[in-house]
């Protein structure tokens, strides 16, 4: 193998991602430099990295999606590698070429590994032929829907539709019965196309209660390939992971085993290098492949905690030519790492994604291999539309799995936020369940526990309500962000310098007023303006409005017509999520606003009842 410079190194991400590749990359002792949209100026990866280069536009394909400006960054910085961190143009084979072909080292596996695993219905042939379990579906190109239809009757429902070219969570349905089909496979084959400009699906059988069991994989250029244990990622909403660990509880030896061997093989199949992951569904002792994402994952900590390696420091020395530091045999395995995914977004049932001004934030105190927060958000920044809704990752290790699971869950009650809606509590709510402490995790648990997480956030707010004065008590100290100490409360250049450093030296901190807490969060007199008015059983629904910017993909009322309780009213899209709005009660239709195609503001009027009380405004998003 021939070894490559690898001295400065463009970063092309942003978020908790781009902040956590700096760290490595600086320990490391390589210059890294950052990339930045109109939307993301003065944002924390752009302070921590030694230089950042702007580029044009907001929204993601008008920057970190836009090649050109990407290679141009490169060209101007003198880089030697590029790295796509997750998300964005990290599975895109076109951008891995266009990197190599500029003359300039990716780092993530070639073009032509990307290309097999991009194609679902690609890679799940290939998987058959390197032996790799599947589950029964089609695979095929006949893309008809009435022929796409049959083969769904055919498997017995529940079926999954899954975009061919999908991931992260977008371009999937799960279809219950027959008369469902058509509509759904519309929908998947609409947010494809807008997602992946691709609209080809594939059917799969779906399992209501398997869990989601992914393996860590890494390969160099000489051959060697191996794994490095597995993952549970069943906690899911919308297909989007939330609560992830390793390793996966209640897995027998035989099955732990047999698991990692096939996803080497799926790796060894498409000749693979560097970083990836090989998902698979588990299910009664049984496992069947899924999908393989060629690129580092989002719950990679998770395995770092357990390994005690460095997968970003594997990455960059795979992409330099280097061989694996490690065999399969020498890779080690210690206690138990839960990882929970703090994102901006508002309370059940919706759960829609949140945005606006960060006032505080004081996440959870780090406390070496025990406590780890990865985090990309400062207190003064500003949650945008144009990107996901991460704020940043708490991982817990501990011994044991109940001492993990009690760890995060006091983290969690530890994070503070003012100024915009978080899922944290919840979170911490559903590690509190009974259930989650058994193990008896799945795909379908968050649903199928509604009642008891509901609870135990009940409980969760009596606690706090009991602990108000332990945020101002926590007015002045540091966190550790990825490893290092980094001040997350305040906006301030001696907080860069300390990551800089090493988290080493102490450093200045602006002090802030605290808002009052009460159970658990900001109280009313302190908490922002909520995005949407719920309603109440003595209010009864008036209108629709937007609860989101986004953009409407279709309406599906006119005024005068009569509608029920949770009939779609109108499909919308928002930061990168469709959501079907509906109606919360039988009632007509007083007016449309709003028409197909059309960009749409947050509380913008979209649809208008016949009730008597004008006043009350809500949306009724899924």
């Amino acid at each position: 193998m021939t070894l490559r410079a690898l001295n400065t190194l463009l970063i092309c991400n942003r978020g908790e991602i781009a902040c956590r590749i700096i760290r490595t990359a600086r320990r490391m002792g390589i210059t890294t430099v950052a990339v930045y949209s109109q939307a993301d100026r003065g944002a924390l990866h752009t302070q921590l990295a030694d230089q950042a280069i702007a580029l044009t536009g907001f929204t993601a394909a008008e920057s970190y999606l836009d090649v050109s400006q990407l290679l141009a960054a490169a060209a101007q910085c003198g880089a030697d590698a590029l790295h796509p961190g997750y998300g964005f143009l990290s599975e895109h084979a076109g951008f891995a070429q266009a990197v190599v072909d500029a003359g300039y080292v990716f780092v993530g596996p070639r073009a032509e590994a990307i290309a097999a695993m991009g194609s679902k219905a690609r890679a799940k042939q290939l998987m058959s032929t390197a032996g790799v379990p599947l589950l029964p579906g089609y695979h095929g190109d006949n893309q008809d829907a009435a022929f796409l239809h049959e083969q769904a009757d055919q498997m017995a429902y529940p079926v999954l539709i899954k975009a061919v070219a999908g991931g992260g969570g977008r371009g999937l349905r799960i279809v219950e019965h027959s008369r469902e089909f058509l509509p759904a496979l519309q929908a998947v084959k609409r947010e494809s196309r807008s997602a992946f400009a691709d609209d080809r699906v594939l059917l799969e059988k779906y399992l209501p209660r398997a869990r989601h069991v992914e393996i860590q994989v890494f390969a160099d250029e000489a051959g060697q390939c191996v794994h490095l244990h597995e993952r549970d990622c069943s906690i899911q909403r919308r297909h989007q992971k939330l609560i992830e660990e390793a390793p996966a509880p209640g897995l027998k030896a035989d099955v732990r085993m047999a698991m990692g061997e096939a996803a080497v093989r799926a790796a060894q199949a498409i000749a693979y290098t560097g970083a990836g992951t090989v998902e698979f569904l588990y299910q009664d002792e049984q496992f069947y492949f899924l999908e393989m994402n060629t690129r580092l994952q989002v719950e990679h900590p998770v395995t770092e905690a357990i390994t005690g390696l460095d997968l970003v420091e594997w990455q960059l020395r795979v992409a330099r030519g280097e061989a694996l530091p490690l065999t399969q045999d020498d890779i080690p395995r210690d206690g138990w790492a839960i990882e929970a995914r703090i994102n901006a977004e508002g309370p059940a049932p919706d759960f829609l994604p949140g945005t606006g001004l960060i006032e505080y934030l004081a996440w959870p105190l780090a406390a070496g291999r025990q406590l780890r927060v990865d985090a990309g958000f400062r207190a003064g920044d500003r949650i945008s539309v144009y990107y996901d809704s991460l704020l940043g990752k708490v991982i817990a290790w501990a011994p044991s799995r109940a001492q993990a699971v009690r760890r995060l869950s006091a983290a969690l009650a530890d994070l503070q936020v003012k100024g915009i809606q978080h899922n944290a509590e919840y979170l911490g709510a559903v590690l509190d369940t009974t259930a989650f402490a058994a193990g008896e995790v799945h795909t379908a648990f968050l649903q199928e526990h509604q009642a008891a997480i509901a609870a135990a956030q009940e409980q969760r707010h009596w606690q706090a309500s009991t602990h108000t004065g332990k945020a101002a008590a926590r007015a002045v100290g540091s966190v550790a962000v990825g490893g290092s100490a980094f001040g997350s409360s305040g906006v301030n250049g001696s907080a860069v310098a300390a990551f800089r450093n090493g988290g080493l030296n102490p450093f200045s901190r602006q002090h802030h007023l605290l808002p009052l807490f009460a159970q658990g969060k900001p109280s009313p007199a302190s908490d922002a303006d909520t995005l949407i008015a719920r309603s109440t059983a003595a209010h009864q629904q008036s209108n629709i409005k937007a609860p989101l910017p986004g953009r409407v993909i279709s309406v599906f009322v006119a005024a005068g017509d009569s509608v029920i309780a949770g009939q779609p009213l109108l499909i919308m899209e928002a930061m990168k999520m469709e959501h079907t709005l509906r109606a919360q009660s039988a009632t007509v239709i007083a007016a449309v606003w709003c028409e197909d195609d059309q960009m749409v503001q947050p509380d913008q009027l979209l649809i208008e009842f016949c009730v008597p009380n004008k006043s009350d405004s809500t949306s009724g998003a899924h």
